[in-house]
């Protein structure tokens, strides 16, 4: 008996094998027009330098069709001392790629950005908030984009923390956007679809992170992440038992309202490529 999806799935491991011979980084800017004067801007607290690409579908959309300003909080650059020049200019390339600005917190990143580091030094982690809280000082975002807290990673859960003792030292009212990566959300509220180019565009930032995905494959595989991402935001931010979207790549977010020091969760809201991010926090 001929097996029919045999084609199939020898036809996608060549594509992964061909697409991780493609040079990495290198490539001019996509970044277009920027942002006028006055633009709202999207803060994201990034954990590593590549994170703010691989949950970058969101900002790029508000970025590309609701003219924001995307600002990123590089919280930490690694647990590599070593690393960490060579992972900010990595950053600020891939950065560029897409359009984002570089805040560095604290000017060269922070360290020790972890649940158990929060505990044991309230002194320290202080200032690091106080790090944070500049930068959302500085930026008084519309939108704020940062991991939610149990993202599978100390450096993230520590991200999650960070920003949300930030945001309560900082009295702001904005929207807030928790992002998955190392571990799902529980409740995810908000699927973004990217179009083809969006996806090739995020698969090529990353590829500007070199050291990081000499070890690991991080942009060749975002387009499965996103095609999983797709299965399961169809049943829960859809609806259980519901006929599956009807597009390949997209990303689960938590979304909602951060005011008087508390996070409220939106309603569950798919946002497909045909419509513009431009209405999403109206």
């Amino acid at each position: 008996m001929n097996q029919p999806y045999l084609a199939f799935v020898r036809a996608f491991r060549r594509t992964l094998d061909e697409a991780r011979s493609i040079p990495w980084g290198g490539l001019p800017s996509a970044a277009g027009a920027a942002p006028g004067p006055g633009a709202p801007v999207t803060l994201v607290f990034s954990p590593h330098p590549d994170d703010e690409c691989i949950i970058g579908a969101l900002p790029l959309r508000l970025r590309r069709e609701a003219g924001h300003r995307v600002v990123v909080a590089a919280v930490t650059l690694g647990s590599d001392p070593a690393r960490r020049g060579p992972r900010l200019a990595e950053l600020r390339d891939a950065c560029g790629y897409l359009g984002f600005e570089v805040l560095p917190l604290g000017g060269e990143g922070l360290t020790g950005i972890t649940p158990a580091a929060r505990a044991a030094d309230p002194a320290a982690w202080g200032a690091a908030v106080e790090r944070a809280r500049e930068a959302l000082e500085a930026c008084r975002p519309a939108v704020v984009v940062l991991p939610h807290e149990l993202d599978g990673h100390p450096t993230h859960a520590g991200t999650s923390l960070l920003a949300q003792d930030a945001l309560a030292a900082s009295g702001l009212d904005c929207a807030v956007v928790q992002t998955e990566f190392w571990h799902p959300l529980e409740a995810p509220t908000l699927m973004v679809e990217s179009s083809d180019a969006d996806v090739a565009d995020l698969v090529a930032a990353i590829s500007f992170h070199r050291g990081e995905v000499a070890r690991n494959p991080y942009h060749v595989l975002l387009p499965s992440w996103m095609s999983d991402n797709v299965r399961r935001g169809s049943e829960r931010v859809g609806s259980a038992g519901a006929a599956a979207a009807p597009f390949a790549f997209a990303t689960l977010y938590r979304h909602g309202r951060w005011s008087d020091g508390v996070f409220r969760p939106a309603e569950r809201t798919t946002l497909p490529a045909a419509l513009s991010a431009s209405g999403l926090f109206r």
